[in-house]
């Protein structure tokens, strides 16, 4: 018989792959081995050619469903005899070149385990299993394997052990593999042991309860007490916005919720993101109080066994929310958390498993069929397979943006796109990025050669690679923040080699202009791998810096600084002092974040926002109140009038006091917007049109795109990234990347 060797590449780590391959080779009855290594999963194998053969093609057609298989071989190699087939000790020979592991939600198996009375894991709130469990949050180097996550502490008791080393067991291999006997324990602040149902008693007597999950701690309270969660609002400091639920099922959320086979299917998928949903009539929470003036609630199920428990006894949904201060990141140490979160939560329930990687819950709203994700994090960071362009050589590091930041790594052939990262606006954020940061250096053996940031000279991620360009004497190449959102899209959709130009429609809330104005309301046009700059929004003047961004109102003055509605938001000494400011200051913003900003505060007084995109999320709720806009046209506006600002503002409240009510000029706001863009693309003589940046987490704005572009344009919209600022650091990326290939 000759010898075979297989190589696999992609996700095939964590996923419980080396049993699988145990038990197939038992199957066909051959003999050799499996290990992991640092650049995938490697079988060795002795065989006839047809026995290779129909092995390698059940291995890649049956592989475990979690496994995502990016390239794979097999080549014949010098021959060796094996007397039976061994699952052999992991190998670190070389520097890793291999995508990292996503956490994974609680599987159904070790759902039924946890409650079933006859099971050893009975209640057992840490089971795991080859197909659930934390990966990424946890792991210490690579490849993965127990000593290298924070499971190594935890010795395995014999029941476990004889699992774990049972090729027929479905723990066999199972690197987070525990029981109560040898496994992790619950304890409070003070350092009493703790259970789930005490977590539950103290829900019941109407408690604010700080648990530590998978990539940090979640603040839980009751949903349906109106006074408790405006409690936790002002504990956290935060006024208005929305919070997240944790149902305890889905046959609940389906009776609270109108859900598609497609939310479901995102719902009880391995990610387990938080979703947001319509709700029913009457919905026995406490629904203003959770999410005030909007008509969407994040849900999520219980996606690790601990919430699982404790939702299940609970018996109706809780509040599920980051555990932090509202703009710091989410705490995940026992003692940073025991000491931060005692103002804020009234039991505090830790457990001694430590968390490698902070994560946040990743957060997704669907246009149809069509995913909008407003945060990716747990479940589906941080590798980034299939980027849509040619890996280069060299490591190449992008560091993203200011807001809602994530950064983007390319190394040995794989592309790495962090977990959300939060606003580097505050010292604890950036502590957080750059911690990241350097555990993918160490985790990775790799440092950069190339860096990638922002063109704004006051973001802190130009700023950090700035620092370590000089440090290091490091090439820095900087790209235009809208231009980086742009080559996402184009990335996310393997379009950086079109043959046909691209429009992209680029719309947000701030970006550094190459010409020093603030750009937001942006038309490209991508043709031969060069972007240009098509078209924008007029320009208005930006004032006030971010007291703008905090105060709709002041938008509404900028683009009709006359009307009598805008002024009269303002006081005499205040009118005085912002008139004189829109014609003394040079800077200027074509932001369609700031429009939106502009026509909610006219509309719905909405003056002043706590959170970001608070009045564009209200807009969006009040068109969306209008129904159907069958045949309902959008605005006539003339968009290179000096008078385009006016003249919509004049429209809009014309509107408002015929209808006697925001929603109608709202619908009618959103269709003129996609008739900008109708109007943008015939004029370029385009067919196909992408679009990016936050403005394009409406999802309103995306079906009508849809609906009224769909038949004449192909469009693309970002499918795995957010269309916000966590994307850029992956356009970032790709807008480099071709240039630095060997």
């Amino acid at each position: 018989m000759a010898t075979y060797h297989i190589h696999l590449q992609g996700i095939v780590q964590g996923v419980g792959f080396r049993p699988f391959v145990y038990q197939l080779a038992q199957e066909y009855g051959l003999h050799g081995w499996v290990n992991n290594t640092t650049d995938g999963v490697h079988i060795r194998f002795n065989a006839t050619a047809e026995q290779a053969n129909a092995f390698y093609g059940a291995v890649l057609q049956r592989a475990p469903r979690l496994a995502v298989i990016t390239a794979h071989r097999m080549q014949e190699v010098d021959q060796q005899a094996f007397t039976d087939f061994q699952i052999i000790a992991s190998q670190a020979a070389s520097r890793p070149d291999l995508p990292l592991t996503p956490d994974f939600a609680l599987c159904d198996d070790c759902r039924q385990e946890i409650h079933d009375p006859s099971n050893r894991r009975y209640g057992y709130a840490f089971t795991t299993c080859t197909l659930c469990g934390p990966r990424y949050s946890i792991i210490t180097a690579l490849p993965y394997d127990r000593p290298h996550t924070t499971m190594a502490a935890f010795e395995q008791c014999a029941a476990c052990a004889s699992e774990y080393h049972d090729p027929q067991h479905r723990r066999h291999f199972s690197q987070t593999n525990s029981c109560p006997q040898c496994g992790i324990s619950l304890f409070t602040a003070s350092g009493q042991p703790c259970s789930t149902q005490e977590i539950v008693h103290h829900l019941q007597e109407g408690k604010i309860v700080a648990v530590k999950g998978i990539g940090g701690y979640l603040l839980l309270c009751d949903a349906s007490r109106a006074s408790l969660i405006e409690e936790l609002r002002q504990r956290k400091h935060r006024p208005a916005k929305p919070f997240a639920l944790m149902y305890p099922s889905l046959k609940m959320l389906q009776e609270h919720y109108n859900l598609s086979e497609h939310e479901i299917s995102r719902l009880t998928g391995p990610a387990a993101p938080i979703l947001l949903l319509q709700p029913k009539d009457p919905l026995p929470i406490a629904r203003q109080a959770i999410a005030p003036r909007l008509n969407r609630i994040g849900c999520m199920l219980p996606y690790a066994p601990l919430f699982e428990l404790i939702l299940a006894a609970y018996g109706r949904p809780v509040v599920a929310t980051s555990a932090n201060i509202s703009g710091s990141p989410i705490l995940y140490d026992n003692e940073t958390a025991h000491r931060e979160l005692a103002a804020i939560a009234d039991v505090i329930v830790s457990h001694n498993r430590p968390i490698v990687v902070p994560q946040d819950d990743s957060v997704l709203r669907m246009a149809g069929r069509q995913p909008i994700w407003l945060r990716r994090s747990r479940g589906l960071a941080p590798t980034y397979l299939n980027p849509g362009f040619a890996l280069p050589d060299q490591t190449i590091l992008a560091t993203g943006a200011q807001k809602k930041s994530s950064f983007a790594l390319a190394s040995r052939g794989q592309v790495y796109v962090s977990q959300y990262l939060g606003d580097m606006d505050n010292y604890l954020t950036q502590s957080a990025y750059r911690h990241t940061l350097a555990h993918f250096f160490d985790l990775l053996d790799t440092r950069p050669q190339v860096l990638v940031a922002d063109k704004h000279p006051g973001y802190f991620t130009t700023g950090l690679a700035q620092e370590m360009a000089d440090e290091q004497q490091l090439p820095l190449r900087q790209v235009q923040h809208h231009e980086a959102h742009f080559f996402a899209v184009l990335a996310e959709n393997n379009m950086l080699n079109s043959h046909e130009p691209v429009m992209g429609v680029i719309w947000d809330g701030t970006g550094y202009g190459d010409d020093g104005h603030i750009w937001g309301g942006e038309f490209f046009v991508y043709d031969h791998q060069q972007v240009q700059r098509l078209w924008h929004l007029p320009y208005f003047p930006f004032i006030l810096g971010d007291k703008m961004v905090r105060e709709p109102r002041i938008s509404a003055l900028t683009i009709s600084p006359e009307l009598p509605q805008a002024l009269a938001k303002f006081d005499e000494v205040e009118r005085a002092l912002y008139t004189k400011l829109l014609t003394t200051t040079r800077l200027q913003t074509s932001s369609m974040g700031r429009l939106f900003d502009a026509v909610a505060a006219l509309l719905l007084d909405t003056d002043k926002a706590t959170y970001e995109g608070e009045a564009a999320l209200y807009l969006q709720v009040a068109a969306e109140s209008y129904g159907a806009p069958a045949g309902l046209p959008g605005y006539s506006l003339t968009p290179e009038s000096a008078d385009f600002y006016p003249d919509l503002a004049a429209q809009l409240l014309a509107d408002k006091q015929q209808s006697g009510s925001a929603a109608l000029p709202a619908l009618r706001f959103h269709l003129t917007l996609i008739a900008l863009i109708e109007q943008q693309a015939r004029q370029a003589g385009v067919h196909k049109v992408a679009f990016s940046g936050g403005v394009w987490q409406n999802s309103l704005l995306v079906e009508l795109a849809q609906k009224h572009l769909g038949g004449d344009y192909e469009l693309y919209f970002h499918q795995r990234l957010s269309p916000n600022d966590e994307c850029v650091s992956l356009g970032q990326l790709a807008a480099v990347a071709k240039d630095y290939n060997g």
